[in-house]
C-alpha cells in the first residue's frame, strides 16, 4: 500500500508535528523555540495553502 493512498498518514504526520511543536515550546529556550516554531508553523502553512491557491475571479 502506498503511503499516499492511506487516509490517516498525512493527518497523523501533521498531528505529530503539532505535538512536537507544543512540547518543545514547553521544554526550554534557544533551539527549542526554533523547533516549536517549525513544529507549529508547518501545519499552519499546510492548512492555509489551499486558501492561497484559490483561483482569482
Amino acid at each position: 500500500m502506498n503511503w499516499r493512498q492511506s487516509t490517516f498518514v498525512l493527518p497523523t504526520i501533521i498531528g505529530l508535528l503539532c505535538t512536537l511543536g507544543l512540547f518543545s515550546a514547553l521544554l526550554g529556550d534557544g533551539w527549542w523555540d526554533a523547533l516549536s516554531w517549525l513544529g507549529l508553523g508547518v501545519p499552519a502553512a499546510l492548512g492555509t495553502w489551499p486558501l492561497l491557491r484559490r483561483p482569482r475571479d
